[in-house]
């Protein structure tokens, strides 16, 4: 009973603080407010399982940055073919393929590698990411990948993310989405406990090792099997009809990348 009123407490306090806010911001700044407030009511109804929680972690708690950032994110899907959310690999233009395909190959290639290296730290970490690149800055690694290393045109982060038994995500949202979230499982279990849910969909390891998604949609990782579960973990640049202005603003956005990193990877221990 503690706990339920605690929740309740939680839910309530943030629901006035968003009133309170909005209700400022309205009296204040009234356009720019109501403007971000119909961008965040288009990004919610993107969803096609639209929850109580999702709602308020949106507008309250996780998604904030993603609300912020609603305005740009739609002007992305306005400049770019229409987002169904997840993708197939061949439904990406050649060149983004290639990437992918090169990152993919080094990455079971180096497979062992990695798992001995990460080894050495994860018992100090339930998670863990391995960073080679972060939105195009490289990363000091003592594990040299030198496919990992190359300045590619699309691919703009390149790391080994690893959940070690029993471990999860809550349901969150990325911040943006001039670039999309490429997953390759290293060596997926025949286990159901192990998947990722996008929305009202889930997407199981074992059926398909590559994932690729916008992660501006609730989403969640879950690891309930009795080994570690190791990711490639990319992010590439959205396909687009107006790469010119995509670069500059994810030139932009890799200023705050750092802040990004901080700020939603808090529960991750990142090793070199």
């Amino acid at each position: 009973m503690k706990i339920s009123k605690r929740t309740q407490g939680r839910h309530l306090t943030r629901l006035m603080l968003f009133v309170m806010i909005v209700a400022l911001g309205i009296f204040l700044v009234p356009i720019p407010t109501l403007i971000l407030l119909a961008c965040g009511a288009i990004d919610v109804a993107r969803h096609n399982k639209i929850t109580t929680a999702l709602v308020e972690e949106y507008f309250t708690g996780k998604g904030i940055l993603t609300w912020l950032l609603s305005p740009l994110n739609l002007c992305a899907d306005l400049a770019s073919d229409k987002n169904t959310g997840t993708f197939r690999l061949e439904a990406l233009p050649t060149a983004h393929r290639r990437e992918i395909e090169t990152c993919i190959a080094a990455f079971i290639d180096n497979g062992e590698l990695i798992k001995a290296h990460v080894g050495k730290t994860l018992k100090n970490g339930r998670r863990t990411m391995l960073v080679f690149k972060w939105f195009n800055a490289a990363q000091k690694t003592a594990l040299n990948i030198p496919a990992f290393e190359r300045n590619y045109r699309y691919i703009k982060t390149i790391a080994v993310s690893t959940f070690s038994s029993g471990e999860k995500t809550s349901w969150h949202f990325g911040p943006q989405r001039l670039t999309f979230r490429v997953l390759r499982s290293l060596d997926p279990t025949d286990n159901g406990d192990v998947y990722i849910a996008v929305d009202d969909q889930v997407h199981y390891w074992t059926q398909q090792p590559l994932f690729i998604f916008d992660d501006t949609m609730f989403h969640r990782s879950i690891n309930n099997h009795d080994a570690t579960r190791y990711c490639l973990f990319m992010d590439i640049v959205r396909p687009n009809h107006f790469q010119f202005g995509f670069d500059t603003a994810i030139g932009a956005m890799s200023i705050l990348a750092k802040s990004f990193k901080r700020l939603f990877y808090k529960n991750w221990q990142f090793i070199g």
